[in-house]
């Protein structure tokens, strides 16, 4: 089912509305997809799941007899499911990990790395929060760090004398996984006293309901929720608070900014049904990417992820010699 995004997201649509591409520059599904048949498993992250439904509620319209079921058990657990061979299709909300390629090469699966959107890793606390007017990077480490504070107060002492409560996407989340790398680093110990879920919405009613909590998700379930939630600036390069917005995301100043994933098992792509599937899909994420609350590619993004895909380009440019490659997204994706 889509789930509607019940707030106009103004500043995403008219930025979004610059970068859209035609859909004649993507592989397009056969003309005859109401003769196609089979089925097409996806399994894999939350925050990616959104899109994936909506484009799948689409693709029903033109493909009926294609039987498209959609998993929601994060992009770590989709990953396990895909190098099981289990599905064709790996929702994720980060780049493959060292350990996830490693496991596809020993299961002989070769796959297509397919960026479909742009994402953002927000901060959220109760509207009636006033005092965390920003936050550092190195202060949400602090925050949800093992030893760090237990109230506000010991984060400054003119903030409330209260217990902080934390929310955190569980550990299967690649929203999780982006937040260990992007916040915790490294060495970094998250404390054990968090409140995790798989379920992004159990987080939203966790941070609504209780002045002093603060949590973390992507930015659709944000923006499904702004009359509930506040999201939290964040400080970026030039040391000022900056704003996730789509003019943030796309020049990717906003800090916490990441790209959204297909990943489709090689052998899979040779059918009909899951080709038509990922070509309709191509056609149709930049429109709805903007409707479920995150961003679309830039146009030559789309363009660079299209012509991967038609080409069958099969591996990750996220990993290299077993080390996970860093930088920006549109300085690493060709």
């Amino acid at each position: 089912m889509h789930i509607p995004n019940p707030v106009t997201l103004v500043a995403f649509a008219a930025t979004a509305t610059l970068v859209l591409t035609a859909a004649s520059s993507v592989s397009q599904a056969p003309t005859d997809t109401k003769s196609l048949r089979g089925s097409i498993r996806i399994d894999g992250s939350s925050t990616v799941f959104p899109l994936t439904d909506a484009v799948t509620e689409e693709f029903a319209k033109v493909a009926p007899r294609v039987n498209v079921t959609v998993g929601v058990s994060g992009t770590g657990g989709g990953f396990k499911r895909f190098c099981h061979g289990e599905t064709a299709i790996a929702d994720a909300s980060r780049p493959i990990a060292p350990t996830e390629l490693a496991m596809t090469t020993s299961a002989k699966i070769e796959f297509v790395e397919v960026p479909i959107a742009i994402d953002t890793l927000c901060f959220v606390v109760h509207p009636k929060n006033d005092w965390l007017k920003s936050i550092s990077i190195e202060l949400a480490r602090r925050i949800f760090s093992e030893g760090g504070p237990r109230t506000w107060k010991e984060v400054d002492p003119s903030w409330p004398d209260r217990p902080i409560k934390r929310y955190s996407p569980g550990t299967d989340s690649g929203t999780f996984d982006y937040f260990k790398d992007a916040v915790m680093g490294k060495d970094g110990k998250i404390r054990t006293d968090i409140s995790v879920s798989e379920d992004d919405n159990v987080l939203v009613l966790g941070v609504a309901g209780d002045v002093d909590a603060i949590g973390f998700f992507g930015i659709a379930f944000y923006a499904e929720n702004v009359s509930r939630l506040r999201a939290v600036p964040v400080i970026g390069a030039a040391g000022t608070p900056v704003v996730p917005s789509a003019a943030t995301v796309l020049d990717e100043t906003y800090p916490l900014t990441r790209p959204l994933f297909l990943y489709v098992n090689a052998k899979d792509a040779l059918r009909a049904e899951v080709a038509a599937y990922i070509d309709f899909y191509l056609t149709k994420a930049s429109d709805l990417a903007t409707e479920v609350g995150c961003l679309p590619l830039t146009k030559d993004q789309l363009a660079k992820s299209t012509a991967n895909w038609v080409a069958r380009r099969t591996g990750t440019q996220f990993v290299k010699d077993g080390k996970r490659v860093e930088g920006k997204f549109s300085a690493i994706f060709k």
